[in-house]
């Protein structure tokens, strides 16, 4: 099991090779956000897609795509589905984050060393604190748990959320993300909810963290008729980033979050990371947005 470590980064290089370890990222918009930044602060950033279904790979290559990944001189790597997890056995060491939640989505490269790092978490908490100021925090129910879901939960925690009450189409794994968060937050904090309905109905705030409502998985993960006006609404999905159950949401009055700011944010922390430089968030934005 790999030992926690302090993040190791790359102090101001003139040139930057990062990649994207994936499945389906063609549409992906890192290539543009850290190239465009990098640009912004004099760096020259090579940003490769190494996606593995036209390469026709799964997990398993994930020893050979690191190990040549350092050969090649990659300052770091982002890691997504379905690579968050299986990517841990081969690092060197975790930050306190990435040990908690059990995924990374940054692995640092440097010093013949692999750092792991999850940003994923901080990329939501940030979003939220910037753009939903002030709503009320006793009690949220979210929608999904799979992939980026257990890195939403441990953000909501962390910025005060009074429970967070989870909701899957797989019980197992909404039970297994509350016992993971349980040990760090304590079971008080944080359930799986027996009556999705009851749960919204008791709830400040919404977030979905499932995949519906993507353009390839279109709808909503529970019936609209569920939402008050005095509810606010979150989502992670940015493609596309007025998703039917955000448009449903603000033709009631509620207050949303779309999923860009998730993605901006955990892309800046993540450049931080691999380059040491501080990003300019407001311009990652700009970035993002000229991406789409």
């Amino acid at each position: 099991m790999p030992a926690s470590a302090t993040a190791i980064s790359n102090s101001a290089p003139g040139s930057v090779l990062l990649g994207l370890i994936g499945a389906a990222i063609g549409l992906s918009r890192s290539p543009a956000l850290y190239q465009r930044e990098c640009a912004a602060q004099g760096v020259t950033c090579i940003y490769r897609l190494i996606d593995l279904d036209p390469l026709g790979l799964d997990a398993s290559a994930l020893p050979e795509l690191l190990r040549a990944a350092e050969q090649f001189g990659f300052a770091g790597l982002n890691i997504t589905f379905p690579c968050k997890q299986a990517v841990i056995s081969h690092l060197d060491s975790l930050s306190a984050d990435a040990r908690a939640l059990g995924a990374v989505n940054t692995v640092v490269l440097g010093d013949g060393q692999r750092f792991g790092h999850n940003t994923d978490w901080f990329g939501y908490a940030e979003a939220f604190r910037s753009e939903m100021q002030g709503v009320a925090f006793r009690r949220v129910v979210q929608f999904g748990t799979g992939g980026a879901g257990s890195a939403v939960t441990y953000a909501l925690l962390k910025l005060g959320a009074g429970r967070v009450d989870l909701v899957d189409t797989d019980p197992a794994r909404a039970a297994a993300t509350a016992g993971q968060m349980a040990a760090v937050f304590g079971a008080e904090r944080v359930g799986v909810a027996a009556d999705p309905q009851a749960a919204v109905a008791a709830a400040d705030g919404v977030v979905n963290a499932t995949p519906v409502g993507m353009a390839k998985f279109p709808g909503t993960p529970f019936p609209t008729a569920w939402l008050r006006r005095d509810h606010w609404v979150s989502e992670i999905i940015y493609f596309p980033l007025e998703t039917e159950l955000l448009r449903a949401a603000r033709a009631l009055g509620c207050r949303t979050i779309d999923g860009s700011g998730m993605n901006v944010f955990q892309a800046a922390e993540a450049f931080r990371l691999f380059t040491g430089l501080e990003p300019d968030m407001a311009r990652m934005r700009d970035h993002f947005a000229v991406a789409g």
